[in-house]
């Protein structure tokens, strides 16, 4: 009976320990098989990746000894180099049986395909290399020494940001539901590695996480190399994908220009508070207060007359301030400003409060010519649907100087957007040869100033290419000096309202003045020296610092104007030194540089 029962409890003991060791036999049999498979897939074991560098240690030297198994660099590696993609596609094309991909023709190789390789370079030498070797060592040690000392800086970020676009290119290969480990990989690897960038554009400002993050982005890229070997499949990737960004770079640039034009054309919120500022102490004042001094002085001939017409108070009295300061007889100088009947009291206040020195000023509001109201609104009529600015009576006063100011022989006009570095009464002792219209010619080849007639007029129609050349040389406003007596005896305004009328009936010319102004003083302009007229500083960034001081007067023609944010920076000191931003008005209103 004992004997039976001690065989029931070993044989209880021996099926209780089968039931416990067994699972663990067979789990541990399963992960070593699981282990084994893994190691076939994931690049990232590290059995593997030690693996892949022996292997690529032992087959360096047998690829040194083949020429043709080094493919050209890449055009964004290297500044030097001038190997372009079509020779590459052409390569691509020509070995597609050897499966010979783009990413290795870059310079990304592994031990599938080193025989194929081996065997291809040893048949065909790369024609740029038969090149090379045919040319004299010296040139060959010369280029050498050129291409090292012009390496860029920025090599390592440029090899960087291309990794990063092909991970994405082989991220786009992937399903777009896919979850898979290598999806979720690489884009582990491009969000580290953009990461570990950061905004450095130099390699010197690169940390050494960012190179380790690069060496595992190459593991992954290995990796895709593999699982998608087709070239075409990676062009065609990369084509759309620069298709992309080109349409993304054109959004952004009609983007841009819209919101460039939309700051040009609105007032700046400083600027607004300081007329405000102005109308309230105007209206504060007695009517015997707001009186101008020497106004006797107006009418006469023998002085020096300029004209300005604008309603932008501070861009008023730089002109102003800047032409009395560099006159050699600023008593002489009398200054006409015109504005609208809404900035009249601003404007006003403005020169009460800040007399320009000795000259004398007047202030007039084009309300006060009862003759032009009528003439005017005939012409907004024919210039309906324009762009406020273009057909604005400010912009178009030019034309009936000689009506503004009976009296006067002689006048010089400029635009509100001007700064005078020199004395411009020198301007009435220049003989302009009875030409009606001194100024600037802006008809010269390659400089950003230049204008063709046919740019603005329609040469189309036979009643301009009758009446006017092509060829004529244009001119520009901003600065001009006019003899009203020459205008007066040719009726020049009322050709000016026969253009208008022409204009008005078909398309013959661009919206604003200076089309119409081209066609008026045609064959009647008298072409002053460039020192006189600097132009571009409101558009053009190559302005040089030695034409500045070579100019009697700068011109911030364009939409960047100095007093906008969008203003060209390295030019708003030339207007911004004229300003008195400590005056109070303009602390009130926050109005600084």
């Amino acid at each position: 009976m004992r004997l039976f029962r001690r065989c029931t409890r070993i044989s209880i003991l021996s099926l209780l320990a089968i039931s416990v060791f067994t699972p663990v036999f067979l789990l541990s049999f399963r992960l070593k098989n699981l282990n084994t498979d893994a190691s076939k897939d994931f690049v990232e074991d590290l059995s593997i990746l030690k693996h892949r560098i022996d292997a690529q240690a032992n087959s360096a030297v047998q690829q040194e000894e083949v020429e043709g198994l080094k493919g050209p660099h890449l055009v964004v590696y290297r500044d030097g180099d001038h190997g372009s993609l079509v020779s590459l596609d052409e390569n691509d094309r020509r070995h597609k049986a050897e499966n010979v991909n783009l990413l290795q023709s870059n310079g990304d190789t592994y031990g599938g395909q080193e025989k194929n390789q081996r065997n291809l370079s040893e048949q065909k030498v790369s024609p740029s290399r038969e090149k090379e070797k045919s040319r004299p060592e010296g040139v060959q040690h010369s280029r050498s020494i050129q291409s090292h000392l012009w390496r860029p800086l920025d090599e390592k970020v440029k090899e960087m940001k291309d990794k990063v676009i092909r991970a994405k290119a082989y991220l786009s290969f992937a399903p777009p539901d896919s979850n898979s480990h290598f999806v979720k990989e690489i884009k582990l690897r491009i969000k580290e590695l953009e990461r570990a960038m950061g905004d450095v554009t130099k390699d010197s400002g690169l940390s050494r996480r960012a190179t380790q993050k690069m060496k595992a982005m190459d593991g992954t890229l290995l990796k895709a190399s593999r699982i998608y070997p087709d070239c075409s499949a990676m062009v065609n990737t990369l084509r759309a994908m620069t298709y992309n960004a080109e349409e993304q770079l054109r959004s952004q640039r009609d983007q841009t220009s819209f919101l460039v034009q939309l700051a040009a054309r609105t007032t700046p919120k400083g600027l607004h508070c300081l007329s405000m500022q102005l109308t309230t102490e105007y209206f504060a004042l007695q009517s015997e207060e707001r009186e101008f001094p020497n106004q006797h002085k107006l009418q006469d001939p023998d002085l020096y007359h300029f004209a300005v017409f604008s309603d932008n108070v501070l861009a008023c009295s730089v002109v102003v301030n800047t032409t009395v300061s560099t006159a050699k007889d600023p008593e002489k100088i009398v200054f006409h400003i015109v504005t609208d009947s809404l900035n009249l009291p601003a404007m006003s206040m403005w020169f009460l409060m800040n007399p320009p020195g000795k000259a004398t000023i007047q202030i007039q509001s084009i309300d006060s010519f009862e003759w032009l109201s009528i003439k005017y609104n005939e012409d907004q009529q024919k210039q309906k649907g324009l762009d406020p600015r273009y057909a604005s009576v400010l912009n178009h006063l030019r034309f009936y100087l000689p009506d503004i100011f009976p009296s006067v022989n002689k006048i010089v006009f400029l635009d509100h957007d001007v700064v005078v570095r020199k004395d411009l009464t020198r301007l009435w002792h220049i003989n302009i040869k009875g030409k009606v219209n001194g100024a600037v010619e802006t008809c010269v080849e390659g400089e950003p100033s230049f204008r063709r007639m046919d740019m603005f007029i329609n040469f189309t129609d036979p009643s301009v290419a009758t009446r006017f050349d092509a060829n004529t040389c244009t001119w520009a406003y901003g600065m001009n000096v006019f003899d009203l007596q020459e205008w007066r005896k040719r009726n020049l305004t009322a050709l000016y309202h026969k253009y208008l009328e022409l204009g008005s009936k078909r398309p013959l010319l661009k919206a604003g003045s200076l089309p119409l102004g081209w066609m008026t003083f045609y064959k009647h302009t008298h072409a002053l020296d460039k020192t006189w007229h600097l132009l571009g500083l409101g558009y053009d960034s190559g302005v040089t610092r030695a034409q500045i001081e070579q100019a009697a007067v700068i011109h911030y023609d364009g939409v960047m104007k100095p007093w906008l944010d969008i203003g060209i920076q390295k030019y708003k000191s030339y207007w911004n030194r004229h300003v008195s931003y400590e005056h109070p008005y303009l602390q009130q209103c926050n109005l600084h540089e």
